[in-house]
């Protein structure tokens, strides 16, 4: 679909279809582009839209490069799944700047451009020139991408608090040790996720900064890039902190599932052991002699008993004094 935005008298003014680019539009918006529409910005502004499996590439010359006077700039951007809202999907986004005219071109719908253009009608962001609405969208996305490092960050504290706030005498977690994991997981997923776009929208940011320069744009807008370039990577540090501390969190689960495992395997060794002698007694007075004094002793049955009890208390009595228990 393409959508063209007019800035007329502070705001955008939306046009769709084919013919909807005109002389005063600033932002031609490609979302989910078919052949035509494509080919229609390519002839109107003489530049060379790239398509989905371009977009998705990794290296940064295919991300950040000028071509026929175009700056080509691809970011990956998190949005949230339609059918699933707490599932985060990474999507590239490219924004090309043509002289005072901006294009993206996306597959998906983050909600920062829906919260852009809603700050733009209310006269809250400029948007007079493509570069000014360039640098409104990067700020909207930092802002989202901001959020959500803010609610990672609450989830992984109270998933720290889960781990270590264990009551005394407490041993059956099985079940909570499988929620906690599959809890690391999913955080550890986000973070990963959350770094990867901060990353591309840190080179995004370093290489506009250069282009601004270059194409000499108003000195606002390029204090305003250095401001999201800095808010990017303070943003991607405490993403870093974030992410070792999910490793903290994983590494001391596990130990805790071992510490478990150890215990059960301990107490069952020291049944093993515990239970050894009255086996034994046991096992003297089940022989078939024919002369065992004990046998014909009216008291033989209540010693061996008595026996077997005993053999079985000292060794769990040593075992408390020792605390192997």
């Amino acid at each position: 679909m393409l959508t063209a935005y007019d800035a007329a008298e502070g705001v955008l003014v939306k046009r769709e279809g084919l013919a909807s680019v005109t002389p005063s539009t600033v932002w031609i918006d490609l979302f989910k582009p078919s052949k035509d529409e494509d080919l229609i910005v390519e002839q109107a502004l003489g530049i060379s839209v790239p398509t989905r499996e371009e977009m998705a590439e990794i290296e940064a010359s295919s991300r950040l490069y000028q071509e026929g006077g175009a700056y080509c700039m691809t970011a990956i951007v998190l949005h949230q799944h339609d059918k699933d809202g707490d599932a985060l999907i990474s999507a590239p986004v490219t924004f090309i700047l043509v002289g005072d005219r901006l294009i993206t071109v996306r597959y998906a719908e983050p909600r920062a451009f829906a919260i852009f253009l809603s700050r733009v009608q209310k006269k809250d962001a400029s948007c007079t020139t493509g570069t000014a609405v360039l640098v409104g969208l990067l700020e909207a996305i930092i802002d989202r991408e901001a959020d959500r490092v803010e609610r990672i960050q609450g989830e992984v504290d109270a998933l720290s608090q889960a781990i270590f706030s264990v009551k005394g005498g407490q041993r059956s977690r099985a079940g909570r040790f499988d929620v906690n994991i599959r809890s690391i997981g999913r955080e550890g997923e986000l973070t990963s996720r959350a770094r990867e776009s901060l990353l591309t929208l840190g080179r995004l940011l370093t290489y506009l900064g250069h282009v601004m320069g270059e194409r000499g744009d108003d000195k606002a807008l390029k204090a305003r890039v250095k401001t999201a370039n800095r808010d990017v990577q303070s943003l991607a540090d405490h993403i870093g902190y974030l992410s070792a501390k999910i490793t903290f969190l994983l590494d001391a689960t596990l130990g805790m599932i071992n510490n478990e495992q150890n215990t059960i395997i301990k107490i069952f060794s020291v049944l093993a052991v515990a239970l050894m002698p009255p086996t034994l007694v046991g096992t003297i007075y089940g022989m078939n002699f024919k002369h065992i004094p004990e046998i014909e002793w009216l008291w033989g049955y209540p010693w061996a008993l008595g026996l077997m009890i005993v053999s079985a208390l000292l060794p769990w009595y040593y075992f408390k004094r020792k605390g192997w228990l």
